[in-house]
């Protein structure tokens, strides 16, 4: 992330000074941050005095991380929280990176009250840095037992799905639910493999990959169907992709788009009409597409090769 910061402060400062608000609030947010350490940091990070009132106790840090006493006068921009609110006491002036402040704010401050209220057990059965002691427990708040059918979804954060709960993944804030097979297939999301409830964990773990691997072609993953490709995908080093996925991102999306055709159906026919091309072109560019890769994509070999690299790509696409 650090290193995608550096990257895009050079071609736009201000989407630079988003990402950092972003990637600060989520290392706060990882490391356990108590209230009054979110509220200094929204403090500094503005220049101005941050707040929250919850259930009717209202905490104010100004930007030198001292407590300030009395109700606000201002209370701008502002944002609700389960049980009440957080804000920034700017005022009616518009100040680049107040609202994108708030909103992290308000956002870390519900993460944290929720590991404090009963939602913090979702968090705690899908966590294996927890004893299972621990774990047996949170599943008899949630009254579930330990031998229960269940399996874990990651929905991205901004699907607000009944039961869903925020929290930090490898893959950044994202939701977990909960699914003992009474609940819809979400429209986009990972899911994780059917297991025993006090192994929650290990579904958690392949689900959040299952959502690396969404796209706009691929909404909802689900990690059982990938077999030993979830191994692969885990194993994945976006930093040092091998040659098959460099090959595959160097090339057009049009040119991705063809590839897909000619390994998903049966024949270059097929391909053909799927693509809405002659088939004479789509020869030639199964021929010249070959040559690019190194190896034939229809081939079984090359089929496999091809939807390794294709699944690596989405990977280090995100």
């Amino acid at each position: 992330m650090q290193e995608l910061v550096g990257r895009i402060t050079a071609l736009d400062p201000e989407v630079s000074e988003t990402l950092k608000v972003i990637t600060y609030f989520d290392a706060l947010v990882g490391a356990g941050a108590g209230i009054d350490a979110l509220l200094r940091a929204a403090a500094t990070l503005s220049g101005v005095t941050a707040g929250i009132v919850h259930h009717d106790r209202v905490q104010r840090r100004d930007p030198s991380g001292r407590r300030v006493d009395g109700d606000p006068v201002i209370q701008a921009p502002t944002r609700g929280i389960p049980g009440g609110r957080v804000w920034l006491e700017r005022g009616d002036t518009h100040i680049v990176g107040d609202e994108m402040v708030v909103e992290r704010l308000a956002l870390a401050v519900t993460l944290t009250l929720a590991r404090h209220e009963p939602d913090a057990a979702v968090e705690i059965v899908v966590d294996a840095d927890r004893p299972l002691v621990d774990r047996v427990a949170a599943l008899a708040r949630l009254r579930m037992d330990g031998s229960r059918r269940v399996r874990a979804v990651a929905l991205p954060l901004d699907d607000d799905a009944p039961g869903s709960v925020p929290l930090t993944a490898a893959a950044g804030i994202v939701r977990v639910l909960l699914d003992d097979g009474t609940r819809a297939a979400p429209a986009r999301g990972g899911v994780g493999p059917w297991v025993s409830a006090d192994r929650l964990p290990e579904s958690w773990d392949a689900a959040t990959t299952a959502l690396r691997l969404t796209d706009s072609a691929h909404p909802m993953v689900d990690a059982g169907e990938l077999g030993a490709l979830l191994l692969v995908a885990k194993a994945f080093d976006p930093a040092a992709p091998p040659e098959d996925v460099t090959v595959l991102a160097g090339l057009p999306r049009r040119s991705r788009e063809i590839l897909d055709a000619l390994v998903n159906t049966e024949s270059l026919r097929a391909a053909s009409a799927a693509l809405g091309m002659h088939h004479s072109t789509v020869q030639a560019r199964h021929g010249a597409l070959t040559q690019e890769l190194g190896y034939d994509p229809r081939s079984s070999l090359g089929r496999a090769r091809y939807l390794t690299a294709e699944l690596l790509l989405r990977l280090s696409e995100r």
